[in-house]
């Protein structure tokens, strides 16, 4: 028999820990090659953690609720594989040693990438990149008391002493007027203190899950940080509609796929953004980051109520029938929880689809950090004015409309609104005898 260290897997490039939702085994269950041993959570998704060996599992290392550093060793299995080397041996990352203060999940002593600072208090990626944004030192964080287990230092407890400091500076401070090659700052998420909400007694308490909390706090971002614009436009998707109606039956026969509405508009998107470069990008500070890639996330309703945006990286190189596939793909995989923190990363723009929700337009709010999100809504038959050589006439027409929200630190309103009328004009211009 010999022992194999089961390690949080790294869960992307800006992933470095997670807490672990739900042990799906306990020590002395058998567990096959590639079965699910743990549900897990990061800042970004919430994922399974399969075996990459069959085994028995001899020892849970960590509790439910506890977050634990990529590379960290979390449970032993017990294989059938020859005993060649110490179980501490088969996780080659170099060993930390704990310190005697150490709190409880101190027990990894394999993981390369914990991060401690002064005093070897641990504080999670996400508190030291608020401290450095708000220009807070490590001797600083190192005096504030912490609600997190064992004295941890959360965000919460940042953010609560960030207001406070920001309460506490004098309304008539004088300012000075920022140098011309000064950095933008980073606007805090806690700069207004939410009114107080009084209860009855028929009133009922929901606590906001996890994903809620993520997704207010990063809208609460979004508004504080770009000023928002929306540009609207009318289209008639006539022959989008008739193509589609003509050919669902026989490209799902081809394909095994549904073809929708969705990778039809991102299709237009990604050619209009090949068109509109500049609403590709994003802002630090005083620079604006152009890119390279053309990636868009759509925006999937999941079950739970809660909202999450899988990207289709490089949009604009696939064919529609890659495109359809990808979208059905990753909606599928976002409703069954599936979805990797790859999945999610990386998005250069959204697109989100409120008319799936029988909703004419909306102004939806930028996924940061782009400049730019569309939404489109839902597709009604009109009468509307055609002109023709013979002159206008009067048709029944499938019209949308279609709103873009961008950041006019950096897209004017000539930009956001040339892109979204040439958005518009691929989708009116669609091809009605386009093969598949």
């Amino acid at each position: 028999m010999a022992q194999f260290e089961l390690v949080m897997p790294k869960m992307g490039e800006s992933v470095a820990e997670a807490t672990i939702i739900k042990w799906l085994k306990k020590p002395g269950d058998s567990i096959e090659l590639d079965e699910p041993v743990l549900e897990i959570a990061t800042d970004k998704v919430d994922s399974e953690i399969p075996s990459p060996v069959a085994g028995v599992l001899e020892k849970i290392l960590f509790d439910e609720g506890q977050t634990i550093q990529v590379n960290g060793t979390i449970a032993i299995i017990k294989t059938q594989a020859a005993d060649t080397a110490p179980a501490s041996t088969i996780n080659t990352a170099p060993a930390i040693p704990a310190p005697a203060s150490a709190p409880s999940q101190s027990i990894n002593t394999t993981s390369v990438d914990v991060q401690r600072s002064q005093g070897d208090r641990f504080y999670s990626p996400l508190v030291r990149n608020i401290a450095k944004q708000e220009g807070i030192s490590m001797d600083v964080l190192a005096t504030l008391a912490g609600s997190g287990k064992d004295g941890r230092l959360t965000k919460e407890d940042l953010l609560k002493f960030i207001a406070q400091k920001t309460t506490a500076t004098p309304a008539a401070a004088v300012v000075s007027a920022p140098s011309p090659t000064a950095s933008v700052p980073s606007p805090s998420r806690a700069e207004s203190t939410p009114a107080s909400v009084s209860i009855s007694g028929g009133d009922e308490i929901i606590e906001m899950d996890r994903m809620r909390k993520l997704i207010a706090d990063h809208m609460v971002m979004s508004k504080a940080v770009s000023p928002h614009v929306t540009s609207m436009v009318e289209v008639d998707v006539t022959n989008m509609v008739l193509w589609r109606e003509r050919v669902k039956k026989e490209f799902e026969k081809r394909e095994g796929e549904k073809i929708t509405f969705t990778p039809i508009i991102l299709e237009a998107v990604a050619r209009a953004i090949k068109d509109y470069p500049m609403i590709n990008v994003s802002v630090n500070g005083t620079q604006i980051i152009k890119r390279k890639n053309i990636n868009i996330g759509m925006a999937t309703a999941l079950p739970s109520g809660n909202l999450i945006v899988p990207v289709i990286k490089n949009a604009d190189l696939l064919s529609l029938t890659g495109l359809t596939k990808s979208v059905n793909d990753l909606a599928n995989r976002a409703r069954n929880n599936k979805l990797s923190p790859d999945d999610i990363a990386n998005g250069t723009f959204t697109v989100t689809n409120v008319g799936s929700f029988g909703n004419v337009m909306g102004t939806p709010i930028i996924n940061q950090p782009q400049v730019a999100i569309m939404a489109a809504g839902v597709i009604k038959k009109k009468p509307a004015v055609i002109e023709t050589p013979q002159g206008d006439v009067i048709a029944i027409r499938h019209m949308m409309f279609c709103s873009l929200s961008y950041d006019h630190r950096v897209v004017d309103g000539a930009l956001g609104g040339s892109f979204l009328r040439r958005v518009a004009d691929y989708l009116e211009a669609f091809d009605l005898n386009r093969s598949i």
